[in-house]
This record gives C-alpha cells, sequence and structure tokens, in this order.
C-alpha cells in the first residue's frame, strides 16, 4: 500500500463506500470514485470562482490501490493551474479500511472545471456568477 505520501489539499468530501457501490467482485467502482472526486473538486471551484461551474474534462486519473465495501473515502482538494475562465484541480482520495485507523491514496487525477454565468456562457473566474 501507498502509506508514505503525505495529503496535499484540503478536505472537501468524506464519505463510506456502501454495497450498492460495488461490482460483483467486491470492489468499488471507479466510476463511483470518480463521481465522488468530481463533488469534492466542483465544491473547491466552485467556491474559488465565485459561483457556479461545470465539469470540461479529467485531464489525468490513476487508480493506485482498489477501494472496498466499508472503506471511507477522504477527497482532498488543491488547485493545480488557473487560467481566466477555468480552473484545473488535483484531487486525491485516500482511504481508511474498515476496522483501521492508517490512511493511504488510493486515487489522484486532475479535473478541469469552467465558471458560467446564469446563461451557461463562460465568466471570468474572478467575477461573481450572475
Amino acid at each position: 500500500m501507498n502509506n508514505s505520501s503525505q495529503v496535499n489539499g484540503e478536505l472537501h468530501l468524506r464519505t463510506q463506500a456502501f454495497p450498492a457501490d460495488a461490482n460483483p467482485a467486491g470492489d468499488i467502482f471507479g466510476g463511483w470514485v470518480l463521481s465522488q472526486m468530481d463533488i469534492a473538486g466542483a465544491i473547491f471551484a466552485k467556491k474559488r470562482c465565485n459561483g457556479r461551474v461545470v465539469t470540461v474534462s479529467i485531464d489525468s486519473m490513476s487508480f493506485l490501490e482498489p477501494v472496498f465495501v466499508g472503506d471511507v473515502i477522504c477527497c482532498y482538494v488543491d488547485s493545480y493551474k488557473e487560467g481566466k475562465t477555468s480552473l484545473a484541480v488535483k484531487v486525491e482520495v485516500w482511504a481508511v479500511r474498515e476496522n483501521d485507523t492508517q490512511r493511504f491514496k488510493v486515487t489522484e487525477g486532475i479535473y478541469k472545471y469552467v465558471a458560467v454565468d446564469g446563461n451557461r456562457k463562460p465568466r471570468s473566474i474572478d467575477s461573481k456568477e450572475k
């Protein structure tokens, strides 16, 4: 397991993996983990961009360890790159296995968001949503 790394970013989501999130082998679907990461990234981006954002891409993704039913995952987010209307964030997912206390990194990725106005048109990330 990848236990030597240090957490980067702020905690934006903490949740537990349930049986409904698993495949027949008992591992959690990668798509479920991706969606949790997108939620955490969007929370961070919405705050930084002063309003509504939309996900436009996942620029990189690495699954390092499986996530199992009962694991508690924590999504940490940090700014990666900023443009005029877009924001890329790095999302790290750390897990704690059921009946354990040690956390380790299971996934990381770069998500890109675009700040949009009320008409769903790109706007400056530094302006308030109108």
